[in-house]
């Protein structure tokens, strides 16, 4: 092989995998929501997730990056380690599809697909149409690259020594070994093979020097996730383990099959004329076989890998994120509704600290202000990463509702924190009260609990009508009729509170903090109904119910 072979063999496996990637982000951001529908509706059926991993890896084109997915939304709490397991197993057969695709020589097609691809990317105005022309492109792409690297490898089979190695590449350890190792540094078993069946079309290789190669490739997929899973929780770890064991497990039993029986022969006898196929075929049937014995097994699998991994992750501290993972930036549909759920933890906590604050102010309860102070790390610190992850998501290619969702958020999270300094402030006035061993009058007490009552009310409305993209009209009027009755409310306290310093039943020193107190409680209402309206001019949100379960969080 020449030196100006081998820059063409660079030449195409670049294209190639860049046709890949290409295809696989244009049919992600077509599927769009969809994806994220799919990766929502898991149920801990092992078999449904074992479907739906399939039809993820044959719409983004590689189980590596599904696995590796996957990883990152156990990490996140998305998924449980028993739902990973199926959808790990399905994407070894969804990876499958690229396999089938260049073994049926597309290769004709791929000029007219590069240039229609273009001109819809270039011309269209919709961002549907765009992702089509992409996908379009990225198929044209692949398959030029395909045609780039088996013209590149065509003088290997007139090489004396790579004959000699292919010829080797029949001992099963070393065809293993060359599978695993090339698969790891290429980071894909779909681009692997898609090697493999260029050297097959140029005539370099046969079946028998390539079977055991395939089998070794299904290890050294594993590798990318097993990457990927370092500093993540022990379940995390152990998702990658055992997708490690499902295919160590899996080729050592196709191994025993091929050397015991005339399995080579018989996938030669289903396609004789066409090596490219013969490759697909034992890819395709790897999987399907590997999964059809594991999957009933699974957890045993699952059982393994907590004996490989031992013991308990730490209980989670509160100053980190729990449902953010840097690894769901692959695919953005899914980020966008993780950020959603990172937010309900926000707004949860913020209600939270709301109640506590009043409480320690109403009962002098310490507790509740060491609470306040914690909790109010906490918000700080999600502002900040939460803030961040937004701007991360925001730089991917996102569907327009999604983009608009996220412009959303960046109010959203800082009406949180802002409603938590508030609720500070309130923590800070009761410690003042609890120091000073101070009281407020029995009616300046009854006057601040109703307007507890209308803030907490017009809070819960608000994060309702959030999660409704600001559609329910009724609720809409509700909210802006409650904030009016807080600013009546409150200007009506004011003058009570006058009469009451007048009157001589109220302290200047509790009347300071009395009046303190109605500004905080007014500018909660004031970021709450913020957050109502936020997401008015949505056409929709990519998660219902972000806080489903808000109202029912107690002090």
């Amino acid at each position: 092989m020449t030196i100006e072979n081998f820059m063409m063999l660079l030449c195409g496996l670049g294209l190639f995998l860049y046709g890949m990637k290409l295809m696989g982000d244009g049919l992600e951001l077509a599927a769009g929501s969809r994806l994220k529908t799919m990766i929502e509706r898991l149920t801990t059926n092992k078999y449904m997730g074992a479907l739906i991993g399939l039809a993820v890896t044959a719409v983004i084109q590689s189980s590596s990056a599904t696995t590796v997915m996957v990883v990152g939304f156990v990490n996140a709490g998305l998924m449980t380690l028993a739902q990973a397991v199926g959808v790990i197993m399905g994407a070894n057969i969804g990876t499958t599809v690229t396999g089938f695709m260049i073994a049926i020589k597309l290769n004709s097609l791929a000029p007219i697909a590069i240039f229609l691809g273009v001109v819809m990317i270039m011309f269209c105005k919709k961002n549907n149409h765009k992702h089509i022309g992409q996908i379009v492109c990225g198929f044209g792409i692949l398959f030029y690259g395909m045609t780039v690297m088996s013209t590149a490898m065509e003088p290997l089979s007139e090489s004396e020594f790579f004959r000699n190695l292919f010829i080797q590449m029949q001992n099963p350890l070393l065809g293993l070994l060359i599978g695993l190792v090339f698969t790891a540094l290429i980071q894909s078993s779909s681009a692997s093979v898609g090697v493999l069946q260029a050297l097959a079309a140029s005539g370099a290789i046969g079946l028998d020097s390539a079977i055991y190669v395939i089998y070794g490739q299904n290890i050294g997929t594993c590798v990318t996730a097993i990457m990927a899973s370092a500093g993540t929780t022990k379940t995390a770890k152990r998702t990658a383990t055992v997708h490690l064991l499902f295919n160590v497990i899996g080729a050592t039993l196709v191994t025993l099959i091929t050397l015991l029986t005339p399995f080579t022969s018989l996938i030669k006898s289903l396609s004789p004329d066409n090596v490219m196929m013969q490759i697909s075929i034992v890819h395709i049937i790897f999987n399907i076989v590997t999964t059809s014995i594991l999957l009933p097994l699974s957890n045993y699998l699952v059982k393994l890998a907590c004996k490989i991994i031992p013991g308990e992750d730490r209980q989670r501290e509160n100053l980190r994120l729990q449902y953010l993972d840097q690894r769901i930036l692959n695919t953005p549909p899914i980020a966008v509704a993780q950020v959603l759920k990172e937010v309900e933890r926000m707004g949860k906590l913020a209600r939270t600290n709301f109640l506590n604050s009043m409480e320690a102010l109403f009962y002098k309860d310490t507790d509740k202000l060491e609470e306040v102070g914690e909790n109010e790390k906490v918000l700080n610190f999600l502002n900040q990463k939460i803030t961040e992850y937004l701007v991360q998501i925001n730089g991917l290619e996102l569907q327009d509702p999604d983009r608009e969702v996220i412009g959303a958020l960046f109010h959203v999270v800082s009406d949180f924190e802002r409603i938590g300094d508030h609720s500070t402030n309130i923590g800070e006035m009761a410690q003042i009260i609890i120091d000073n061993k101070a009281s407020l009058s029995e009616a300046a007490a009854k006057e601040l609990k109703h307007m507890q009552d209308l803030v907490l009310t017009v809070l819960d409305d608000s994060i309702r009508l959030f999660e409704d993209g600001g559609r329910n009209k009724e609720l809409a009027d509700q909210v802006n009729r409650i904030e009016q009755t807080i600013d009546d409310e409150t200007e009506r306290l004011k003058e009570n509170h006058i009469q009451r310093l007048t009157n001589g039943t109220c302290t200047p020193q509790s009347g300071a903090i009395y009046n303190d107190m109605l500004m905080n409680l007014e500018r909660i209402a004031d970021h709450s109904t913020n957050i109502a309206f936020s997401t008015e001019h949505i056409e929709h949100l990519p998660a219902k119910g972000l806080l489903p379960t808000l109202t029912n969080v107690t002090a």
